[in-house]
């Protein structure tokens, strides 16, 4: 299969970042064009009166991270490709998987943090969720990636 577009989900984390190694030397030989998503996840807005922080200013800072990581991931990695950003707001494997869809790409690149056990069961696996609903193909990075 040619992949031709190369969809990159990312957060902050190291786990992250392999998978933004990973598809960026995916993309690199094939010239295919690069989406990285990183999902502003509702979960982790902060909202405190104490604080002064309105839902507005929490939201503005989550998009803020977002933006420079993804610029981080880019300055590291990028090599003349054609890269498109994406920071859509909601539940991240649901957001991962919809702008897979509407991109049209051909590849989902991520990492995977491995939990296991009751971290698991507790918190899921956005990557397992992924997996399980993709229409497309996904790599997965381990967590031990060099």
């Amino acid at each position: 299969m040619q992949y031709k577009r190369i969809l990159i989900a990312v957060d902050d984390s190291a786990y992250a970042m392999k998978a933004a190694r990973a598809g960026f030397g995916i993309a690199l030989p094939l010239k295919a064009a690069v989406g990285i998503v990183y999902v502003i996840n509702k979960n982790k807005e902060v909202v405190s009166a104490d604080l002064g922080i309105t839902l507005e200013e929490s939201k503005t800072l989550l998009l803020k991270e977002a933006d420079k990581t993804i610029q981080q991931y880019i300055d590291l990695y990028n090599n003349n490709l054609e890269v498109f950003r994406f920071t859509p707001e909601g539940i991240p494997e649901k957001e991962i998987l919809n702008i897979a869809t509407e991109w049209e790409a051909d590849l989902i690149v991520m990492g995977t943090h491995s939990r296991s056990g009751l971290d698991r069961i507790l918190t899921g696996s956005i990557a397992e969720y992924v997996i399980r609903h993709a229409h497309t193909p996904v790599l997965v990075t381990p967590p031990r990636m060099t």
